[in-house]
């Protein structure tokens, strides 16, 4: 113990070694940050905003998960030259129906349309080099006679209209063609309309967009899920290339098949493809055998006919407008020929369609077919031009077109349905919105007689033509003369459109003669009611 506390320690140099500092050097000093204190707050600050943005994305997420969904769904920034519409028709057909398609074909607007015919002036294309730029060019199908047709009574005109398909996609110029749409001489396009709808859905897949027949017995007897060719339908670009290559051996198979738009479907369901579903398409009415028969015994004027024989006249309304003017048949072949074509008379619509376009769904209008066979639109009107106004009020607002919105008066008890571009119904008392919905059967059926029972894809309710009794109107009804709607106009987006909402109106009040009306926007928890 003693050695060690006496021991004297060494000098700091000695201690060190040879290697280290001398005693003269200083020490050294501390040595500068990797990271310099304005790099390091940036990074802190960058880091505070992206976990700030991402839990705001995972709440809005958990809240409202359709529509992000929806907000994250591709629109397609699709224009009217992207659609090419062909147009069947026949030579005949086509003189009286032009004005129809007249009315929606604008080729300022860069519409892209062509129509085929049956026959003409040869050469194939349109003969007349100063033809009318008002209407698509005209070209006439190919040759079809090498392809069978068995269905008892039908017309081999549905191969050349299936095959219509086919020589529009093959022929041509389709560049920038994204849908192929198609439709007969009669149907009338809302084509701001589809445009709009096709955005939904990326056209480099294989799509098929259409819809059904408003009829449930036509939908049972040729399909569900094939879109009826009057009404209208859609082909993607790359569905349609791949169609065409395969179409003509389809219609080797389906030669037992009626219609051109059930040869379509069938090659379509071959391919693997299915319909997707648009309400917006209209049938309306499908293609029908109807006949007049007038029955007499021949007279002794006719010499060599015995008496069995009878004068049957005989109007045949088949598709594209083909006409028989008589026959002069024996009472056999008379049932052997009305056996086939009673078996496929159709159950359709004629006269008033108000009941129909008041109760239009959601979805936007986009076709309305066989305007030949129903009254017109508005009093006072032809159908030609019942048919413009419609469409001039779709031109202010083509996505608002036969929208319905129901609005209440509470301090008067009125309800008022407004169906923009076309018609104002307004109710004494509260009127539920479900009954307003539902589509009033203000149309008959061709087929008539107490047995008969049309059953329909929708809800129908009675519409009472003529009121019995003496009618009481309220002051606010009686002093009524004019109605003002105001509304701003529709853009519809992919999260509008699916799933859709119907807007609510508001009436101002007080009113006396003139009532105003606002269509706008439901708030979030709004109830359309008259007292909620």
């Amino acid at each position: 113990m003693g050695g060690l506390r006496n021991k004297t320690p060494k000098p700091l140099s000695q201690l060190a070694g040879p290697d280290s500092i001398s005693p003269e050097m200083p020490f050294p000093s501390k040595s500068p940050p990797l990271i310099s204190p304005r790099v390091r707050n940036i990074f802190l600050l960058l880091t505070f905003c992206s976990i700030v943005f991402t839990l705001f994305t995972y709440c809005t997420f958990r809240r409202d998960p359709i529509s992000s969904i929806a907000r994250s769904l591709p629109l397609f920034s699709t224009q009217r030259r992207h659609l090419l519409f062909s147009i069947a028709a026949s030579r005949d057909s086509w003189l009286r129906r032009s004005s129809y398609v007249r009315l929606w074909y604008s080729p300022d607007s860069s519409t892209r349309a062509v129509v085929f015919l049956d026959r003409g002036g040869g050469g194939g294309l349109d003969p007349d080099p100063d033809r009318d730029h008002t209407l698509p060019p005209v070209i006439v199908s190919q040759d079809v006679s090498r392809f069978p047709y068995t269905f008892p009574g039908g017309l081999r005109s549905a191969i050349r209209v299936a095959r219509v398909v086919k020589e529009t996609i093959d022929g041509g110029d389709n560049k920038d063609v994204r849908w192929f749409v198609f439709g007969d001489d009669d149907t009338v396009f809302f084509v701001d309309n589809l445009v709009t709808v096709l955005s939904k859905y990326d056209h480099r897949k294989w799509w098929y967009v259409g819809s059904n027949s408003e009829f449930y017995d036509q939908n049972v007897r040729y399909s569900f899920d094939m879109a009826f060719g009057g009404g209208g339908f859609a082909i993607s670009a790359s569905l349609g290339k791949v169609l065409a290559r395969v179409l003509d051996s389809c219609l080797m198979r389906y030669a037992h098949m009626y219609g051109s738009d059930s040869r379509i479907f069938s090659c379509l369901a071959e391919l693997g493809v299915a319909l997707t579903h648009e309400p917006g398409f209209h049938q309306l009415v499908s293609e029908h055998y109807y006949y007049i028969c007038v029955v007499s015994r021949v007279s002794s004027l006719f010499g060599k006919l015995s008496s069995s024989y009878f004068t049957c006249l005989v109007w045949f309304y088949l598709d594209k407008c083909s006409y028989f003017p008589w026959m002069l048949i024996d009472e056999q072949q008379r049932v052997s020929i009305f056996g086939k074509f009673s078996s496929i008379t159709e159950i359709d619509i004629r006269g008033n369609l108000f009941g129909l376009l008041c109760a239009h769904p959601l979805a936007p209008l986009v076709s309305l077919h066989h305007l030949d066979a129903v009254d017109p639109f508005f009093p006072k009107t032809n159908r030609t031009e019942s048919v413009a106004r419609l469409i001039g009020a779709a031109s202010l607002d083509s996505a608002r077109i036969l929208q319905q919105s129901v609005c209440y008066d509470p301090s008067n008890t009125v309800t008022v349905s407004v169906v923009w571009g076309y018609a104002i119904q307004v109710y004494e008392g509260n009127k539920l919105l479900p009954d307003l919905l539902t589509l009033q059967k203000t149309f008959s059926t061709w087929r008539r007689g107490s047995g008969v029972r049309s059953n329909y894809m929708f809800s129908t309710r009675d519409y009472k033509l003529h009121s019995v009794g003496n009618c009481h109107r309220g002051e606010a009804v009686k002093r009524l003369q004019r109605i003002r709607v105001l509304s701003r106009k529709l853009k519809l987006n992919v999260e509008q459109m699916n799933p859709p909402r119907r807007q609510c109106c508001d009436i101002s009040s007080p009113y006396n003669t003139s009532m105003v009306i606002n269509i706008r926007q439901c708030m979030p928890d709004e109830l359309i009611a008259m007292n909620t």
